[in-house]
């Protein structure tokens, strides 16, 4: 393989400007754990990466009573930091803290977990979907904000030189929880997700929530059907929901599990999300 090219920004305009001046030879390079395993992938390399770790603004984090805002190249290990002690986000705290391993952990990106369209097993993206997030675009035309479920869309198909910057969520009075299914033989990746997040009405029953699910299928995704059947936490009612409209999804099938079993163990890690809620109420 020929050696790439690389250039270091040190402004997002700057790494912006260089991505749509090389439109189709250079890529983004944050953490770089996805695509290091691009050889092994059958993947072709880049004649040219830039470097987005020099940009202090996408390594910002602000949390506010109303909001919490990420930069993209926030690692997995200083999201777990950044949102110690919010019980609000104890989902998302939870997937970045069980993603992969350690020192994955202190290398990977926000944006790198979001932006690797061929990575199913994404622990961030259901935990975000579940919270309503919002992320920021920058490219040659300019900027752009866009609904999470939207943008993993509109992903593989987002003009060249685009750089996701930042991802934004309203911070709300509720519980979130995210459970997993790790396999031996899936190494770090898990072959389920389940996210959970809940608000609670005035009489003390479920007013609104959000479930997503991962690595099912090749793209996270909400699941509408059990969000509207869940009134209460109840686990067994929970898992009960879940196993009625099972037929919403299609699992995939991959080495380390076939697509049958994907969805075969949602009901019980729904089940586990809704006693974790239950624990902490």
């Amino acid at each position: 393989m020929p050696q790439a090219r690389l250039f270091r920004p040190t402004r997002l305009a700057e790494a912006v400007a260089i991505l749509g001046e090389h439109a189709g030879s250079a890529a983004p390079l944050a953490g770089a754990t996805w695509m290091m395993r691009a050889p092994i992938r059958g993947e072709a390399g880049h004649a040219a990466y830039v470097a987005l770790g020099g940009i202090d603004a996408l390594r910002q984090v602000t949390v506010t009573e109303g909001e919490v805002a990420l930069g993209a190249a926030v690692t997995h290990a200083a999201l777990v930091a950044a949102l110690a002690g919010l019980a609000d986000c104890a989902g998302l705290a939870s997937a970045a803290a069980m993603a992969a391993n350690p020192a994955i952990r202190q290398v990977a990106t926000l944006g790198g977990n979001l932006c690797a369209a061929s990575f199913a097993a994404a622990d961030l993206v259901p935990a975000l979907l579940c919270l309503d997030a919002v992320v920021d675009l920058a490219s040659p035309q300019g900027e752009e904000s866009l609904d999470l479920a939207e943008f993993l869309l509109r992903r593989p198909h987002l003009a060249p030189g685009t750089v996701l910057s930042r991802v934004r969520f309203a911070r709300r009075a509720q519980r979130t929880a995210h459970i997993r299914l790790p396999l031996r033989k899936a190494g770090d990746y898990p072959v389920a997700i389940v996210s959970l997040a809940v608000r609670h009405g005035a009489d003390g029953q479920i007013a609104t929530s959000r479930v997503a699910v991962g690595s099912v299928e090749p793209v996270a995704r909400r699941w509408p059907a059990v969000e509207a059947a869940l009134t209460r936490l109840d686990p067994e009612a929970a898992a009960e929901a879940a196993r009625a409209h099972a037929g919403d999804w299609q699992g995939r099938d991959g080495v380390e599990a076939p697509g049958w079993y994907r969805v075969q163990v949602l009901p019980a890690l729904l089940r586990r999300a809704v006693h974790r809620l239950g624990d902490r109420s």
